[in-house]
C-alpha cells in the first residue's frame, strides 16, 4: 500500500468564476475548463499521466475509470505504491519529458515546497471559490482535495473484543497484533497514527514525542509489530489491528467481507487526528489542458461525491452540504467521529517530520 512522507494539512474535515492562471510552461489562455475549447484540447491531447494514485485508495480507481469514460482521455497510471517524495523527484527528473507526471497528489508539506520551488502551475478551479480558504494557496499553485481521521480497524473475527482507543491498545490480549500502514518518517497514514497518539498521551501538536514514546511502549510490549499493513496482510490476518485513515480501513471492511474479514473501524475518542491531501499540476506537464480537466472532474460534485464513495471527505463537503450536491447515503455511511479536531501548523508539522526522523527508529527497534 503506498502512502507517502506526511501526506496532508490542517483541515476541518466532514460537515463561480472560472480562473486561468498562466505560467511558464502552462497550458495556453482557453485551454483550461470542463467544457468548451479547454475540454476539446484536452481530449486532443489524449492522454493524462498521474503517479502515485492506488485504485484501492480512497476510491482512486473509480475516479480514473469515470474521468476516462466521460472525457475519452486515457489515464497512464505509474508506480501506483510511490510516495510524494517520488512524485516531486519524478517532476524535476523528467523536465521536458513526455513520461513525466501531468499532476500531483502531494501532502501538505511537499506542496508548500513545491510550490515554493516553482514546479507547479497556478490554476483555479471554477469551484475555487467554495474551497476554504485556509485550505489552498493564494496563487492557486495546490489546493486540499481529500481527507480522513486516524482510525482503528479490528478482524472482529480474530479479535474477541476491539480496541477502541490507543489506551486500549495497551492491553496484554493485543500481543503481536498491532501494525501501522508503514514508518511515520515515510508514510503519511503512519506519521497520522502517531501524531494521533501524541494527541491521546499528553503530547500536543507542538510536541509528538509522546506518541513516539507510546509506540516504543507498545514495542517493547510485543503488541506492536514491524510489518506494514497492507490490504493483503489485514485479508490473510496477518496485521488484525491497524492503524490507518478511516477510508482505507472502511474501504476493507466492503472489501473483504465476502472473505470471511469482519472489519471493524473505530475513530479513537483518546487521539482524534485528521489530515487532507494536496492536488498541484506540474508546471511543465506534458498534457498541460488534460491536467486541467482533470483538476475540473476531482472539484465537480461528481468527482466530490467519489471521494465521498470511497469513504474520504472531499473539502467541498460543506458546500455541497448546503446546496445538496452530496450524497447523503455516502455520507451516512462515513465513520462516526466524536468531537471537532484541531489542526497542527505548518511549523509543527515540520517540527514533528524531524522528530521523527531523528527519534523513530531508536524507540521502535
Amino acid at each position: 500500500m503506498r502512502r507517502t512522507p506526511v501526506r496532508g494539512a490542517a483541515v476541518l474535515l466532514g460537515a463561480a468564476v472560472l480562473t486561468t492562471v498562466t505560467a511558464c510552461g502552462a497550458a495556453p489562455e482557453g485551454a483550461a475548463g470542463a467544457t468548451g475549447d479547454g475540454a476539446k484540447a484536452a481530449k486532443q491531447e489524449g492522454a493524462l499521466h498521474v503517479i502515485a494514485l492506488p485504485p484501492d485508495w480512497a476510491n482512486y480507481g473509480e475516479l480514473i475509470k469515470t474521468f476516462e469514460a466521460k472525457y475519452g482521455i486515457k489515464v497512464e497510471s505509474e508506480n501506483p505504491d510511490a510516495a510524494s517524495a517520488d512524485e516531486i523527484a519524478a517532476v524535476k527528473s523528467r523536465k521536458g519529458q513526455k513520461r513525466a507526471p501531468d499532476v500531483l497528489d502531494l501532502g501538505i508539506a511537499f506542496a508548500r515546497s513545491g510550490a515554493e520551488e516553482g514546479l507547479f502551475a497556478p490554476y483555479k478551479v471554477e469551484a475555487w471559490d467554495k474551497i476554504p480558504a485556509a485550505q489552498k494557496d493564494e496563487a492557486g499553485r495546490w489546493y486540499n482535495d481529500y481527507g480522513g481521521y486516524v482510525s482503528i480497524g479490528c478482524d472482529a473475527k480474530r479479535i474477541p473484543t476491539c480496541p477502541k482507543t490507543f489506551a486500549d491498545l495497551l492491553k496484554p490480549e493485543y500481543k503481536g497484533k498491532v501494525a501501522l500502514n508503514g514508518n511515520p518518517t515515510k508514510s503519511g497514514s503512519a506519521f497520522g497514527g502517531v501524531y494521533a497518539a501524541a494527541l491521546a498521551n499528553k503530547g500536543s501538536f507542538a510536541d509528538i514525542q509522546p506518541g513516539i514514546d507510546f509506540f516504543g511502549k507498545l514495542r517493547k510490549s510485543g503488541n506492536f509489530i514491524p510489518v506494514e499493513s497492507t490490504p493483503a496482510t489485514v485479508e490473510k490476518g496477518e496485521t488484525p489491528i491497524s492503524i490507518d485513515w478511516d477510508y482505507l480501513n472502511a474501504g476493507y471492511a466492503d472489501q473483504f467481507k465476502d472473505k470471511g474479514v469482519d472489519w471493524q473501524v473505530a475513530v479513537p475518542t483518546d487521539g482524534v487526528y485528521a489530515q487532507f491531501y494536496s492536488q498541484a499540476i506540474n508546471k511543465d506537464a506534458p498534457h498541460p489542458a488534460a491536467a486541467r480537466l482533470w483538476m475540473e472532474y476531482l472539484y465537480s460534485a461528481e468527482g466530490q461525491n467519489l471521494w465521498l464513495k470511497g469513504y474520504a471527505r472531499p473539502v467541498l463537503l460543506p458546500a455541497m452540504t448546503a446546496d445538496g450536491t452530496a450524497d447523503k447515503t455516502f455520507v451516512a455511511k462515513l465513520p462516526a467521529v466524536a468531537g471537532t479536531p484541531a489542526f497542527p501548523a505548518s511549523a509543527e508539522l515540520d517540527k514533528a517530520k524531524a522528530t521523527l526522523a531523528e527519534k523513530w527508529d531508536k524507540a521502535v527497534s
